[in-house]
């Protein structure tokens, strides 16, 4: 067996262009367009490098960007003053506050500072707080968790019913992705650096979630065979025959677990087309409840 190539670029491409006729439509409709305002703090390569291809994201779009590149040592209280200043403007529809922010300041102060309507990182204690309770709907689920399920959606992968390992158990992905997939009724197991016989648990899952942050370490014999793979890690690897020096793999061995599962993300061109889109769709959603649908 072989597994399906679930391929992020090109279903991030079409939730784009879908994403991309109801700006158009928003436009015409109300004369107005979504808006993301995005703040920097620092100088992180890393981070500019993310809020960069974001805005470039919201271009492709048609959605205004707004971005606010702070320097490194704003005091909290100057931070929390942007973020009050972007909650009351109303060209504004979504709020990232790109993270990590510098020691000094507190990142959960700052995340439950933005307004529940805007923050479409999902990341405010209220609707983490909805997304882990029955029957309460966050208004926004956070990107990377949001894209892995729409990446099984959109592969025509079953949720319902079936065993789902979800590997690390982050604030941002690990957590999220798990209680998503709970409320899709799939039988959900959590695995992290305590669990016993890792690759026994691992083996059991129809679907499963890898989002530890080590090189390559579900091998192909962890799999069951025909199990959907969604590979959430991004990890540079020395590798002298690239011209960078490294190249990117993700938490599965992708060669040997294309062998055993009935479908997998490749890294890079999985899940991280997704977040971005993700991202977009986040914002726009904020810019129809903002307009009155």
């Amino acid at each position: 067996m072989t597994a399906e190539i679930i391929d992020g670029k090109a279903i991030a491409a079409t939730i784009r262009e879908e994403i991309r006729q109801e700006v158009a439509a928003m436009q015409a409709a109300h004369g107005r367009v979504p808006g993301l305002a995005t703040v920097l703090v620092g100088a992180r390569k890393d981070s500019e490098t993310y809020v960069r291809m974001k805005k470039k994201a919201c271009a492709e779009v048609g959605i205004a960007s707004f971005g606010h590149e702070l320097p490194a040592d704003i005091s909290q209280d100057e931070l929390l003053a942007v973020v009050e200043g972007l909650n009351a403007d109303p060209a504004v529809h979504g709020i990232l506050v790109q993270l990590p922010l510098p020691d000094h300041i507190d990142d959960e102060a700052v995340l439950a500072a933005i307004s529940l309507e805007k923050d479409v990182d999902g990341f405010h204690p209220l609707n983490i707080g909805r997304l882990s309770m029955k029957r309460r709907d966050p208004l926004f689920v956070p990107c990377t968790p949001k894209g892995c399920i729409e990446l099984l959606d959109r592969s025509g992968i079953e949720i319902s019913g079936r065993n789902a390992v979800v590997l690390g158990r982050s604030n941002i992905v690990g957590l999220p992705v798990a209680m998503l997939l709970l409320h899709r009724n799939a039988t959900l197991t959590v695995c992290h650096s305590r669990t016993a016989d890792l690759p026994a648990m691992v083996r059991q899952a129809d679907i499963l979630i890898a989002a530890v942050g080590r090189a390559e370490m579900v091998k192909g014999d962890w799999i069951k065979p025909g199990a959907a793979v969604i590979d959430v890690g991004v990890n540079a690897i020395d590798d002298a025959n690239d011209p960078r020096g490294y190249r990117l793999v993700g938490d599965v061995a992708f060669d040997e677990a294309r062998e055993v599962a009935g479908a997998i993300t490749p890294v890079p061109g999985g899940v991280g087309p997704m977040t971005i889109a993700m991202l977009l769709r986040n914002t726009t959603d904020a810019a129809v409840r903002a307009f009155g649908g």
